[in-house]
């Protein structure tokens, strides 16, 4: 992708897009632009799989974070290979952005990195069979580097809402989708199972506390 990731007029229309899966365009102009350009170049623009990684991947080209995804290159080569090979392979200048973005990850996660290492493992020991191996280790990398961010997952995910966010996990890690009984918000879900999983007790995300809504997640005690 350019540097500006407005820089070219998308074949895609959000008509075409709205009927074909369950995810909607972005809100925001600008994401929403970035997502279609994405999926102007994507190998098949009805794949539920696809838009959804052009959504996610528009959330943080947008704003030139594409770091924060937290892929490696060779994972950035695969997933471009995989859902966006309509496109020619990188070329220069974009193998060069995406070297540059993809070469920070493991320092933006450097003081969360056994977090980071511990929920992507839970994610895909929950992987679904019906998925893609691949695009389930890339999503677990992207929702696990997402955590470390202060919101609510779907909007550090830039996704639509709760419902897109348990649509994805449904899809990915159906079985994992199944022990939240007690509706649990999905940040605080997945941090409380990895500390289960781990022999710990449950407690926030790193990027819990930055949230809105810390304190009705995790009260004081009083």
């Amino acid at each position: 992708m350019s540097d500006d990731p407005l820089s070219f007029e998308s074949t895609v229309s959000a008509a075409t897009f709205a009927g074909a899966g369950p995810l909607a365009l972005p809100s925001d102009s600008q994401a929403a632009a970035c997502m279609q350009k994405w999926l102007a170049i994507a190998a098949d623009t009805t794949s539920v799989d696809t838009q959804l990684f052009a959504k996610l991947l528009a959330a943080r080209d947008v704003r030139h974070e594409l770091a924060l995804l937290g892929l490696q290159r060779r994972e950035w080569n695969a997933l471009w290979s995989r859902h966006f090979a309509s496109s020619t392979a990188p070329g220069s200048a974009d193998a060069k952005r995406i070297d540059e973005a993809t070469l920070i990850p493991g320092l933006v996660a450097h003081e969360h990195a056994d977090f980071v290492r511990t929920l992507h493992a839970l994610l895909l020991s929950h992987a679904s069979p019906e998925v893609n191996a691949h695009d389930a280790y890339d999503l677990a990398t992207i929702i696990a580097h997402a955590c470390l961010r202060p919101d609510h997952l779907w909007r550090d995910l830039g996704l639509a809402g709760r419902d897109e966010v348990t649509w994805m996990l449904t899809r990915y890690f159906p079985t994992l989708v199944a022990r939240n009984v007690a509706n649990l918000r999905w940040k605080k879900f997945l941090a409380g199972q990895r500390a289960l999983s781990l022999g710990l007790t449950p407690g926030p995300a790193p990027g819990c506390p930055g949230c809105e809504d810390y304190g009705f997640c995790f009260p004081s005690p009083r």
